[in-house]
């Protein structure tokens, strides 16, 4: 079944509610038509944002045009009305999402309402929807297919002890049978205990549930000791859901036979195993950006999903096992689980201090919070931005560089001077600028330069294709401000580069550059729209088809709240690759890239550089491009270093 028009949704709540919001407006096949809150300064100023109506009570809601609503709002067992809003938006025909927790008598109510009213309803657990999380679920069915689960172990803090429940009883296939025990005594005269156990049987594998037991009612999340971890033993080995965020690992078991002496044989017949890595990283591990700006409102995409799927009669993703029958069986469980470890103990510790990685490991770590890494050998590299989508980069790039930028640039280095010196691509990509360089400037031998090993592929590939541009480029994987340069430079191209340079490196590079630049040397320097750090919302820039299937490109930012003087952002970039003729549901690939891009204005280049910086036409829309000199050049629109406007 294909739908004639997307699933219009209202959204309950304002908090968490943000998330679902933000799925809704950019998840394809939905649409965002209102919020529903009390009305405070802050939701109000929030719907203005998002260009949608703010409702602050039910009987301000249209009579048609809503199909789907996401109760975000506290259940009764959390002090809240949000169960009494889902009745009520169910008994006007509205299909409704809320969000865990609920009381079993609050969910049974729920479903016995929907039923009656002809609607479908389910509750969002969240955590299992995450990538990571659904990554540990799938390999748990198949591993469980192939040999037989021996245990599970499994901590949670008691607020997301619902969703741990749902986690497991999607990756074993079953809650059934389960059975517990009273938690395990506390010793006497210690004080304080954070964590209390429970063993017991959980689809029928022995379980320990370790329970972080203590809470702020004012601040759950902040002081959670830890998120979900989960660990499933077959006689194969463990599969580890090291948190909730990732990764998964893989722990082959670690078996050597004996000889008739007891001792174990290390080689010959047998030891094959031995090559098999003792643990194996699954994904990757992403920052805290990441899981509030992609993970979660692709999480809460896919339990509209399930919702939308229902109500058009479709199955279910695999590793759902099954529809408010299950949803009931998960409640009933957390609910036995609650009883039997009793009130958590309240407290109100102070804010933590988070410690970075280098603090524990100096000299070993070299990216920040940012960076997606991985191991090799003993070291910990850093994945440079633009390595994740770079097999991308080519669909959306070649056009523009091949009608705005790469005309531009050309037309602002015809002319020049090169006898004797060399053309520096700093940041070259895939080489579409590289290519246009070329062209401009028949013989000039060109340094093209780009750290992100994926991008450094295609431009290596493009310049072995093209016997010409294999006699002039020479291809390096240096970064700026550190790149080794040539001794003397007429030209130097920075598309996309500046803003990726704090400060001090801008400063450094201009210093490193100045010095070589010939007298007429010149600097092509491309920026973004932005001089100042802006919300983006998540915006499809492009499309492009290719065989069978169509990529879309995704952009979103926000101003990277973590940086020392505030200047920074955070974007994040999101290609999602479809059958063409498809819309509906999951895409066949996503793959996401995040960096920090600090923006400013070409009046700044000017001013840190020493140069003169004259704007160059592009078309409306396309990214700042400028020409810096040494001299002015002659036409009046030339800016010299002037305050700048950030």
């Amino acid at each position: 079944m294909t739908r004639e028009r997307p699933v219009r949704v209202l959204v309950c709540g304002t908090n968490f509610g943000r998330f679902y919001a933000e799925a809704s407006r950019s998840r394809e096949g939905y649409v965002l038509v209102g919020l529903l809150s009390r009305g405070s300064a802050v939701s109000r100023a929030y719907a203005d944002k998002l260009g949608v109506p703010l409702y602050t009570d039910l009987d301000e809601l249209p009579d048609r045009g809503i199909d789907m609503a996401c109760v975000v709002v506290g259940s009764a067992i959390s002090g809240g009305a949000g169960t009494e809003l889902a009745t009520r938006l169910m008994s006007r025909g509205i299909h409704v999402l809320q969000e865990h927790p609920l009381h079993l008598d609050e969910l049974t109510a729920c479903v016995r309402a929907a039923r009656h009213h002809g609607v479908h309803y389910r509750v969002n657990t969240h955590y299992p929807h995450l990538d990571p999380v659904r990554e540990f679920i799938a390999a748990s069915r198949k591993l469980t297919a192939r040999q037989q689960p021996l245990f599970v172990d499994a901590a949670t803090p008691v607020h997301l002890m619902h969703p741990l429940i749902d986690i497991l009883g999607r990756s074993l296939g079953s809650l059934r049978p389960w059975r517990f025990a009273g938690p395990a005594p506390l010793p006497e005269g210690f004080g304080s205990q954070p964590f209390r156990t429970v063993q017991g049987v959980l689809g029928g594998v022995p379980l320990t549930l370790r329970v972080h037991h203590q809470m702020d009612p004012a601040d759950r999340d902040n002081h959670a000791l830890h998120w979900h971890r989960i660990s499933l033993g077959t006689e194969g080995g463990v599969l580890t859901l090291a948190d909730t965020h990732g990764p998964v690992l893989w722990s082959p078991r670690l078996h050597a036979e004996r000889d008739t002496d007891r001792r174990f044989v290390l080689d010959g017949p047998g030891t094959e195993s031995f090559g098999l890595r003792t643990t194996s990283v699954i994904g990757e591990s992403g920052s805290f950006h990441e899981v509030f700006g992609r993970m979660w409102p692709d999480a809460v995409g896919r339990a509209l999903d399930g919702l939308r799927d229902m109500i058009d009669g479709r199955p279910g993703e695999a590793g759902d096992t099954g529809g408010v029958q299950y949803d009931l069986a998960v409640c009933r469980v957390w609910s036995q689980l609650v009883a039997g470890l009793g009130p958590p103990e309240v407290v109100r510790p102070s804010k933590p201090r988070p410690l970075a990685v280098e603090e524990l490991f100096p000299g070993r770590y070299a990216g920040s919070a940012d960076d997606r890494s991985a191991t090799r050998k003993t070291a910990v590299r850093k994945t440079v931005p633009y390595t994740p989508s770079a097999e991308f980069f080519d669909l959306v790039a070649a056009g523009h560089i091949a009608t705005a930028s790469g005309p531009a640039v050309a037309a602002a280095l015809s002319g020049l001077d090169t006898v004797g010196a060399t053309v520096v691509d700093i940041g070259a990509g895939t080489g579409l600028v590289t290519e246009a360089v070329a062209r401009a400037l028949p013989g000039v031998e060109i340094l093209a330069a780009e750290p992100a090993v994926g991008m450094r592929a295609v431009l290596t590939s493009r310049v072995f294709g093209d016997p010409d541009l294999r006699a002039r480029v020479t291809v390096t994987d240096g970064a700026a401000p550190g790149l080794h340069l040539p001794d003397r430079i007429c030209a130097v191209v920075l598309c996309g580069v500046l803003g990726h340079l704090d400060a001090p490196q801008r400063r450094q590079l201009w210093d490193r550059l100045l010095a070589r630049l010939t007298p007429d040397g010149r600097v092509v320097v491309e920026l973004m729209q932005l001089t100042a750090p802006a919300e983006l919302p998540l915006t499809r820039l492009a499309t492009a088809t290719a065989g069978r299937h169509r990529y879309e490109w995704w952009l979103s930012g926000s101003p990277d709240e973590s940086s020392d003087d505030g200047d920074g952002m955070r974007l994040h970039t999101t290609w999602r690759v479809r059958e063409i003729g498809s819309s509906d549901g999951a895409p066949l690939r996503e793959v996401h890239d995040s960096y920090r891009w600090l923006p400013f204005g070409l009046e700044l280049v000017a001013r840190e550089s020493g140069l003169h910086a004259r704007p160059l036409p592009v078309r409306a829309g396309a990214p700042p491009l400028a020409v810096l000199t040494r001299e002015p050049a002659p036409e009046p629109a030339l800016l010299t270093h002037t305050k700048d406007k950030r």
